[in-house]
């Protein structure tokens, strides 16, 4: 009989424990594991600066699987994103970022470029749009590229920057927050509402013309 009892009331004390136990943890939500959402996810949590670099490794989950540290793009590739539909540049505070399109906040990626300089054979020239004025060559002439529909498209031949300028934004005006983006040589140009910017690092704009009614681009040089 007391060998019963002892055992009961070993029984009773584990059952209470495990009620405080269970009691203790109710309502809590298990946190979901990463890409448990769909699309790609990348965990940047252990990147130090802000400014994160395109080809540095990163945790990437596939089907919300850990597939190990891969760059964004081969994360991209592993989730079946295209690696051309990724729409990256720089944000306003020069950090990567992402987005449907560039705009005054967001900066595309300059165009790839091999070690000599000269652009990949599979870019797409672009067609040179007409010029509202000849302009006076600023510098020597260099490449000119248009950004349009997440890509970078090289116009025919070299020319200065005044005319890179014209043909890229002439008689285009760009509504409120809103931004056109180009190339000439090493420096980004941009359009925004009412001037023409450009860019040594691809970040930090200042003012290369201004953009009088009519959408015309004062002289530049």
């Amino acid at each position: 009989m007391l060998a019963l009892a002892g055992a009961a009331v070993a029984l009773a004390g584990g059952l209470l424990i495990a009620w405080v136990v269970m009691s203790g943890h109710r309502g809590e939500r298990t946190a979901a594991p990463p890409a448990s959402q769909g699309g790609l996810v990348i965990d940047t949590s252990g990147v130090e600066s802000p400014h994160m670099d395109s080809a540095k490794p990163l945790r990437c989950f596939v089907a919300g699987q850990f597939v190990g540290e891969l760059t964004l793009a081969a994360c991209a590739r592993r989730n079946g994103v295209a690696t051309d539909a990724l729409d990256v540049g720089l944000d306003a505070s020069g950090a990567l970022a992402a987005a449907d399109q560039a705009g005054a906040e967001l900066t595309p990626l300059p165009p790839p470029e091999d070690s000599a300089g000269a652009p990949p054979q599979d870019v797409v020239p672009a067609p040179a749009a007409p010029q509202a004025a000849p302009l006076p060559v600023v510098g020597s002439p260099s490449s000119c590229w248009r950004y349009a529909e997440a890509q970078w498209r090289k116009l025919p031949a070299d020319i200065g920057l005044g005319a890179c300028v014209q043909a890229l934004f002439a008689g285009r005006c760009e509504r409120p927050g809103g931004a056109t983006y180009g190339r000439w040589g090493q420096q980004t140009v941009r359009l925004v509402p009412g001037r023409v910017e450009i860019s040594g690092d691809n970040h930090s704009f200042r003012l290369l013309a201004e953009q009088g009614p009519g959408c015309v681009i004062g002289p530049i040089g």
